[in-house]
């Protein structure tokens, strides 16, 4: 019998977002939700059902709350920004 496989919760979607963040600190935002979803998939999730609106709710959200820093620049009033220069 064949197993499906399982369908990622947020946490493993956070998981996924600071594992492609460590290894990748300078990757470009519209690269980034494809290479979640690869890293999602590399560890046996569905990810058929995960879409780009999501991986970037998951991300600010761990922005917001101070999981992660905005190393991306997307996320209004953290990490970095022009005005700061």
């Amino acid at each position: 019998m064949v197993r499906r496989k399982p369908y990622p919760h947020n946490t493993d979607i956070l998981n996924a977002i600071m594992r492609v963040l460590s290894r990748e600190p300078l990757i470009k935002p519209m690269e980034f939700p494809d290479k979640v979803r690869r890293e999602l998939e590399n560890e046996g999730f569905y990810v058929g059902l995960v879409s780009t609106r999501r991986i970037w709710r998951v991300y600010e959200d761990a922005v917001r709350r101070g999981f992660i820093y905005d190393y991306l620049g997307v996320v209004v009033g953290f990490g970095y920004s022009e005005e700061e220069e």
